[in-house]
């Protein structure tokens, strides 16, 4: 399309717009793959993260901030153009930089690129920035933060109330200063702005690029420029995903009852926080369980392979023992029966089942995660130590995790550790893994 005349009138029609931004790497997640395209439940982080959009928000407009690789687009892109059309509005799929503060600007400039075709004036435009990392967000935040809009704010900020004690700690790790506790807030997204305040917000970092890092999102760059920030009820589910901790704490939430949730933390003299309840456990609270496994080295005139972790460690002697003999593997696949009360690997994996004679530790853990959801639960996560003099892991620790992580289509984080010399993995004589799994029932 053509860019409008230069004395065409911008029209001061009030007109919406929402970015996501969903351009996170999620390295902390340890998938290998981008936050957004990580699974939570049986759907996509950003699934969730659009659910709230609908056409009762009333957007003229999308935004989409994807990580760069064409693969991210073909991925993700399609959830956003289908919740567009369902929410009546247009859709930009774009690619975000290595900084949420960079994402956010390419989102606002293609915002204002559309405004400038459409002939949309700046000040008519309001814009809600959300993190896809927030992903049970209720639509209710998002009617807030528009009405604030609507009502003559500039910038708006959901945010709840901190329920434990917040110290101010100096450089030396002392306690310079105990904060206020009713003073204080948590933020959340979405955040919203008038277009023309996000202009001036991208201005000021383009000639202030050395407080870029120090200004970590919009609301604080118009504290900082003397813009009023309204604060609004934010949500206790809006939690932001970053570990697969809370990657498992927004799983228990997707099976607690509709009515659970509240717009605001239990402060501290809430009858949830006088002390240990005497009630049941709801059927949704997290079960643990735990699994171990023990192999030995091959002797040293029986070559084998060795895996280990769900990776080929070549010309290391291999394990000796069931299928691959891959420990941690293995430990993960007992601690997800053990969390659901399943018996173990012996009970699902003996002779009766000839199709998984020799198959690998990662493939025993698909199947043992299709038997735990099979049988009604979720996976929340699962951690796993080996102990052993060999091989040596944390070069690949990264490889290992997104490997098994996607065979338990869940987050599993892999540690290792030597016992400094004492017992069998002390003397080289094989490896031992302890594993813990978190699930929860699905209602």
């Amino acid at each position: 399309m053509t860019s409008r005349p230069d004395d065409a009138v911008p029209t001061t029609e009030s007109r919406r717009a929402l970015v996501v931004v969903a351009a996170g790497s999620g390295a902390r997640l340890g998938f290998g793959m981008p936050k957004a395209a990580v699974q939570l439940q049986d759907r996509t982080i950003l699934d969730h993260a659009l659910d709230p959009i609908t056409a009762g928000l009333g957007l003229d407009l999308l935004v989409l901030v994807l990580p760069a690789d064409a693969q991210a687009h073909r991925e993700l892109a399609p959830a956003a153009v289908a919740v567009a059309a369902q929410a009546e509005a247009e859709v930009l799929i774009i690619s975000g930089g290595a900084s949420r503060t960079e994402s956010v600007a390419a989102g606002s400039e293609a915002i204002t690129e559309h405004a400038r075709r459409n002939e949309w004036g700046p000040a008519s435009v309001q814009v809600l920035v959300h993190d896809a990392a927030r992903p049970l967000t209720p639509t209710s935040v998002f009617d807030r933060v528009l009405s604030a809009l609507d009502s003559g704010a500039q910038a708006v900020v959901p945010a709840v109330e901190v329920a434990d004690t917040i110290k101010r700690v100096d450089a030396v790790g002392r306690v310079a200063e105990t904060l206020v506790r009713s003073e204080l807030r948590a933020a959340q997204t979405p955040q919203g702005f008038t277009l023309t305040f996000l202009q001036q917000a991208a201005e000021y970092l383009q000639n202030h690029r050395e407080q870029a890092d120090s200004l970590t999102d919009e609301a604080m760059i118009a504290e900082h420029l003397g813009v009023d920030v309204v604060v609004v009820d934010g949500d206790a589910r809006a939690l932001k995903i970053t570990t697969s901790a809370d990657l498992s704490t927004a799983a228990a939430l997707l099976q607690a009852p509709a009515h659970t949730p509240s717009t605001q933390n239990p402060g501290p003299e809430s009858p949830s926080s006088q002390g240990p309840s005497t009630q049941p456990a709801p059927a949704s609270a997290p079960r643990v369980g735990i699994g171990q496994d023990v192999h030995a080295f091959a002797a040293s005139n029986e070559p084998t392979e060795l895996w280990l972790a769900g990776l080929h460690w070549p010309h290391q002697q291999g394990l000796t023992g069931h299928s691959d003999a891959d420990a941690v593997a293995h430990a993960c696949c007992d601690a997800l029966f053990s969390a659901a009360g399943l018996g173990d690997m012996g009970a699902h994996f003996g002779t009766d089942r000839p199709e998984l004679v020799g198959a690998s530790g990662a493939a025993l853990l698909a199947e043992a995660a299709h038997i735990t959801r099979q049988a009604g639960f979720t996976i929340g996560s699962i951690a796993v130590q080996f102990i052993g003099n060999r091989p040596t892991f944390g070069p690949r620790r990264e490889e290992a995790q997104q490997v098994l992580s996607e065979a338990a289509g869940a987050p599993v984080a892999v540690s290792a550790t030597t016992s400094d010399g004492l017992g069998f993995t002390g003397r080289g004589e094989g490896i031992s893994a302890t594993a813990t799994a978190v699930l929860t029932l699905r209602q």
